[in-house]
């Protein structure tokens, strides 16, 4: 990492890294049989030496899985409210400078697009928009939480960095957890690849998670972007930061995701492409280390990788994506943030799930307890 942000609490990654580098059969082997796995047997398992191990750790994490999850997956869906954007996002299709038909959704097109995902049998819903603007700000995006409370179980946000008093008031309004991905841990190539607006500032976002769990919010949902960088150092940053986040906030719940980038507006092409054996590794290896954390796959992927990792390290996953405004309720013909891989509808995705013996969940909290007073 050629320009590692000193954090407290953080090991050097160039130290993990070699352990990386050295990690040989016998590594990986201790790092396996290990009963409570840490950042060194975690860089042995992703290392080059743990692609021999694949089939091994797959298993290791099924059982790890189904004794913390059950045979479920958590099924969630994201409502894209506005692509309105003020950032310079490189790999991102609702960038500032695309040339697009910007719009957000009013409340009628809000009602209309909550209808339709109660419909599918959805109670767990993601909502998401661009950078801040004045067309789709924080007062828009607080009123939108608010309305969605009234109609989902568990509503989380997908937005810009905020403040504690904005963390605040989101979950007064009933958002339950945010999900915020540094993109990538690299200062350097995250300087570059954001071009301009407020998420230039890399600590800001980094202590993103931090602030919403101080809070009060209940959950934070963390990631990076695989492709922009060296994925090997991305995942060990993504596990320091988890386990901080975990170590400061005990009684909150903390997330991981992994996107990988995938075709979008603007035809950013990744510098680090990451083949799906990498990713089942990189899963696998965070479902040892954290056996109880939710580890979720979206409908990036395309449908054959996640019908195989469904259960095997991923517990949580999104189904029936649509990343246009509007895409629900209506046949939208705007441009999405990125290409969907899966494109199966509910009732498709549950039968397969059904058929590996897993089951679909879609809910598992209900906004009685934030209302009765209860911890977020």
């Amino acid at each position: 990492m050629k320009q590692p942000i000193k954090t407290p609490g953080w090991l050097d990654p160039a130290q993990l890294l070699d352990v990386v580098k050295q990690a040989d059969e016998r590594a990986v082997e201790r790092a396996l049989a290990s009963d409570e796995p840490g950042i060194k047997h975690f860089a042995a398992m992703i290392s080059p030496a743990g692609d021999q191990f694949m089939e091994q750790m797959a298993g290791l994490a099924q059982k790890a899985t189904r004794r913390h999850f059950g045979k479920t997956i958590s099924l969630y869906v994201p409502l894209y409210l506005s692509n309105h954007c003020s950032g310079g996002c490189a790999y991102c299709g609702f960038a500032s400078d695309r040339k697009q038909a910007r719009r957000r959704l009013e409340r009628s097109e809000l009602t209309r697009e909550f209808n339709a995902l109660r419909k599918m049998g959805f109670e767990d819903v993601l909502l998401l928009t661009g950078e801040r603007t004045k067309a789709a700000d924080f007062e828009y995006l607080l009123s939108c939480t608010s309305m969605a409370s009234q109609w989902f179980h568990n509503v989380t946000v997908e937005a810009f960095a905020m403040t504690v008093k904005e963390y605040e008031q989101l979950g007064a309004a009933g958002c339950t957890g945010i999900t915020i991905y540094q993109e990538t841990y690299d200062a350097a190539v995250y300087r570059k690849l954001h071009r301009w607006g407020e998420k230039r500032d890399y600590l800001f976002r980094l202590e993103a998670p931090g602030r919403a769990l101080a809070a009060g919010l209940r959950t934070v949902g963390l990631g990076v972007l695989l492709g922009l960088a060296d994925p090997i150092e991305e995942s060990i940053c993504l596990y320091q930061h988890a386990a901080n986040l975990k170590k400061e906030f005990w009684q909150a719940g903390v997330l991981l995701s992994f996107p990988r980038i995938c075709a979008q507006f603007g035809g950013y092409q990744p510098e680090y492409p990451v083949d799906e054996r990498l990713l089942a590794r990189i899963v696998f290896a965070f479902r040892l280390c954290f056996p109880d954390m939710p580890l979720v796959m979206s409908t990036r992927e395309k449908q054959e990788f996640r019908d195989g990792i469904a259960g095997i390290g991923i517990s949580r996953m999104s189904v029936a994506s649509r990343t246009t405004v509007g895409g629900y309720s209506s046949d939208s013909t705007g441009v999405g943030q990125f290409d969907v891989g899966d494109t199966r509808d509910v009732k498709t995705f549950c039968r397969m799930l059904r058929r590996k013996k897993l089951e679909p969940v879609f809910k598992n909290w209900d906004s009685a307890f934030v209302a009765k007073g209860c911890p977020r």
